[in-house]
């Protein structure tokens, strides 16, 4: 498996799901979702992306932000971890958030808890250089097994349902997103379950790995 791969995968799972196949859609997005995360994150036997990306970077190489980049690796993977806690859990299982268990906020040694959106090149540069590398793979790793728990229990027929104003509400009550982040907000609030599954918990996982993978080859 290779990125393209995985490119081509994401057009099939999108036709799986937009036929209403429950059971394949649920079955394909697994596969997915666990070669967009560190491998002993769903211990399948499968190619890992992230993996793939970070195994052969140190810390230093994670936090830098090249003169031709906007951000670090470290921020691709806060952001794509926020994100997944944020829509998986207040917007597709109706739960509390990753991060406000097991002490999470205090180990991840973070000035934010929202998702990164908007943030300016001094913030981006601070968040960079604050958060434990080490405990945010961790999270990572915590957030993905968690998104497998909630999919796996999805009923049939659910796919289709959009998300509740008041769900969108929770995520603005927990300060999830920026507090500029009003269109974020807006595109979450139009999604269906279908859809978040197919953005934030897979395809903006690929975007994102892509970016890290591009900010690797930086000088």
């Amino acid at each position: 498996m290779n990125p393209k791969e995985l490119n081509r995968a994401q057009t099939e799972l999108r036709r799986v799901m937009e036929n209403g196949e429950h059971t394949e859609a649920i079955a394909l997005f697994l596969r997915q979702h666990a070669m967009l995360h560190a491998a002993k994150m769903a211990d399948a036997g499968l190619w890992s992306y992230e993996d793939e990306i970070l195994d052969d970077m140190d810390d230093a190489d994670i936090r830098r932000i090249p003169q031709s980049e906007e951000h670090s690796v470290l921020w691709c993977l806060w952001h794509i971890a926020r994100i997944e806690d944020v829509t998986m859990n207040l917007l597709v299982g109706n739960t509390n958030q990753v991060l406000d268990e097991g002490q999470w906020t205090a180990k991840l040694n973070a000035l934010i808890i929202h998702t990164a959106n908007l943030l300016n090149d001094e913030e981006v540069a601070a968040l960079s250089q604050q958060v434990d590398i080490a405990a945010l793979r961790a999270y990572r790793v915590a957030v993905g097994r968690r998104t497998r728990e909630i999919v796996s229990k999805l009923e049939p027929g659910i796919l289709p349902v959009k998300v509740s104003q008041a769900q969108i509400a929770r995520v603005t009550a927990q300060s999830a997103v920026h507090p500029a982040g009003d269109e974020i907000l807006a595109y979450w609030g139009s999604r269906t379950v279908a859809g978040l599954l197919l953005m934030p918990a897979s395809r903006h996982h690929l975007i994102h790995l892509n970016e890290a993978a591009r900010i690797k080859k930086r000088k």
